[in-house]
């Protein structure tokens, strides 16, 4: 009979009988009639394009998707969608060699301190969820961590290592240890001999979970030297520069370190003992040292630049050519840049250290340099920043007034450069497009020298976003009038920042953090991470900032009693040295198997 009747028909027939019924039937065959009209479009895709179309999908997205069914779940978990956001963020999955696993159950100048900076001229394997109750579970445990606030904000809480044990707990079988470890870890060596399949879900969580610690922030802190304690064969004096570095072949991360004793030393970050001391290079102080794919270049104020290579541990060549102390090195695969207080630049060709050019166009000291390619930004106590072409020799950017005292330090990853001040501020600037952030409201404008066109940067660089500043603690936007100051989180958290905005070069906006979140003396040193900027100060305190807003999301103090020279930061640790002669480890993945995570190389 049915065959007999039109869809018309039916659909009457279908109306009479539902109005035969009582209201409290109907109730119950709209339950039951509802399952009917859904219908799951990327489920009945081909696997192919339904992959394709959650891979225009966020993290957070993917999470939410992996609880709507075990299908959707088989899908957002897929790991070629988890690998494509670990390539766009530049995150890598770490194996370590096979030797490393098989072996690892083993386990007459001058005497006077430069201080390195010159004068001014003013003066895992995943494991699916089961469930869709268990990928709440984990769900929840991830946010517990990932959501601004939901974390204590003290470095050493009890409450913080037992969120994380428990978000941790499916994965109780796999060491927990940081790659290296700033602590070690005994459970280190427990782990079977064997090579990992990539996880890029879990790489990708770690990351961010990581992440959220340096918001919160979340660490443990711990000295790898402090003044008096030799045991460990440290430095005898002032520590003035660091560099973390991870060999390539090895993948073992050290710790470099330079010293006013005129030596440099490496760190073995698992057993915390030097390895190797560099010295009869220098005179005098150490004051700056970098390293690169096997090679160590160092400067002092004996006015020596020295090249070791790390492998043969031997000295390749030594230099005098500066006219007084040399304040920064730094080098690439094509060129090695030194700066002096004799306010000079000079580049040379790398290996060889064949001199290519003499940069002489500073009024002052030159204190810091950063090279990043064929491009040599440096900063003077002159006040001003440039931007240098390492082929040509040629300026090509002059920010002059950059600050309103001498530059002390400066870090470059195209288009961005930070700079830090003997005005106590920090200043970020997109040389693209002219916009940025300070912690200085007067820095509303800058004089600009165009020497020359600006070349095309590599691609793949990201400028800055000239957007509203968040709280660090709430999340919520800052409004852009008045100065607010957000008081949201747990308690006794402290209030952060507060949100004023000045005018950038040519009308563009400059976000500057209020006087609580300055540094209250010289900024002597920076770095410039992906999400954040790293600060040191002679004020004795550590500050971490928001890379895109300039909120500070942190300030690490208790760490040294005198002031800091210098900084290293990588996506698990802060290390930091100074006067004291104090060495401090700043672990951001207490409690996080970090073993996988695929370090700078330096």
């Amino acid at each position: 009979m049915e065959g007999d009747m039109s869809v018309q028909d039916r659909e009457e027939l279908a109306l009479k009988l539902l109005a035969s019924l009582p209201r409290s039937r109907l109730a119950i065959l709209q339950q039951q009639i509802a399952p009917l009209l859904q219908f799951d479009i990327v489920g009945t895709l081909p696997t192919e394009v339904a992959l394709q179309v959650l891979t225009y999908l966020p993290y957070q997205t993917l999470l939410v998707c992996s609880l709507i069914s075990k299908q959707w779940q088989k899908l957002a978990n897929d790991q070629s969608l988890w690998k494509k956001l670990c390539d766009a963020r530049g995150w890598a999955w770490r194996q370590p060699p096979r030797f490393q696993q098989a072996n690892a159950t083993r386990d007459s100048y001058d005497q006077s301190d430069d201080e390195g900076i010159g004068e001014s001229d003013e003066e895992y394997e995943d494991v699916y969820v089961e469930s869709v109750e268990e990928a709440k579970v984990e769900l929840t445990m991830m946010h517990a961590e990932l959501d601004s606030g939901l974390m204590q904000l003290s470095m050493t809480s009890s409450s913080a290592a037992g969120a994380a044990s428990k978000w941790s707990a499916r994965y109780k079988n796999r060491t927990r240890h940081s790659a290296p470890s700033a602590v070690p870890n005994k459970n280190a060596l427990m782990e079977p001999p064997g090579r990992r399949r990539p996880d890029y879900k879990l790489l990708h969580q770690t990351h961010i979970r990581l992440r959220n610690r340096f918001l919160t922030p979340s660490y443990r802190l711990s000295p790898l030297q402090t003044k008096g304690s030799l045991n460990s064969g440290g430095h005898t004096s002032t520590i003035y520069c660091l560099q973390l570095y991870t060999d390539p072949e090895t993948g073992k991360q050290v710790l470099f370190t330079g010293s006013r004793d005129r030596t440099v030393r490496e760190w073995n970050l698992t057993t915390r003992m030097v390895e190797r001391v560099i010295d009869g290079i220098h005179a005098s102080s150490v004051l700056s040292i970098c390293v690169h794919n096997g090679y160590l270049a160092s400067a002092g104020s004996d006015r020596r630049l020295a090249l070791w290579d790390l492998k043969a541990n031997r000295l390749v060549k030594a230099l005098i050519e500066h006219e007084d102390s040399v304040l920064c090195v730094r080098f690439n695969d094509e060129y090695l840049v030194s700066c002096s207080k004799d306010k000079t630049v000079r580049v040379y060709s790398f290996p060889s250290l064949e001199l290519l050019h003499v940069l002489d166009e500073h009024r002052a000291a030159v204190n810091t340099v950063s090279l990043s390619g064929s491009y040599i930004f440096t900063g003077s106590g002159d006040r001003s920043i440039r931007l240098w072409d390492a082929n040509s020799g040629k300026v090509l950017r002059t920010f002059d007034n950059h600050h309103t005292r001498g530059i002390a330090a400066i870090d470059f990853k195209p288009p961005i450069v930070i700079s830090g001040s003997s005005d106590r501020h920090i200043r970020l600037l997109d040389v693209t497009t002219l916009q940025g952030w300070s912690t200085n409201s007067e820095y509303t404008t800058t004089n600009i020298t165009a020497n020359s066109p600006l070349p095309p940067f590599p691609p793949g660089t990201s400028s800055f976003e000239a957007i509203d500043p968040l709280c660090p603690s709430c999340g919520s936007s800052v409004p852009l009038s008045a100065n607010p100051i957000c008081t949201a989180g747990v308690p006794g958290a402290a209030a952060i920042r507060n949100g004023a905005i000045g005018i950038g070069v040519g009308g563009d906006r400059i976000h500057t953090p209020s006087g609580r979140c300055r540094h209250r003396d010289l900024v002597r040193t920076v770095a410039l991470g992906d999400d954040f900027v790293i600060s040191g100060s002679y004020d004795l305190t550590i500050k971490i900032w928001d890379r895109k807003t300039g909120a500070m999301v942190a300030d690490l103090t208790g760490g040294h009693t005198g002031r800091i020279f210098c900084i290293a930061a990588d996506c698990t640790k802060i290390v930091s040295c100074g006067e004291d002669h104090t060495i401090c480890i700043w672990d951001f993945s207490h409690g996080i198997d970090t073993s996988f995570l695929q370090l700078s190389s330096g």
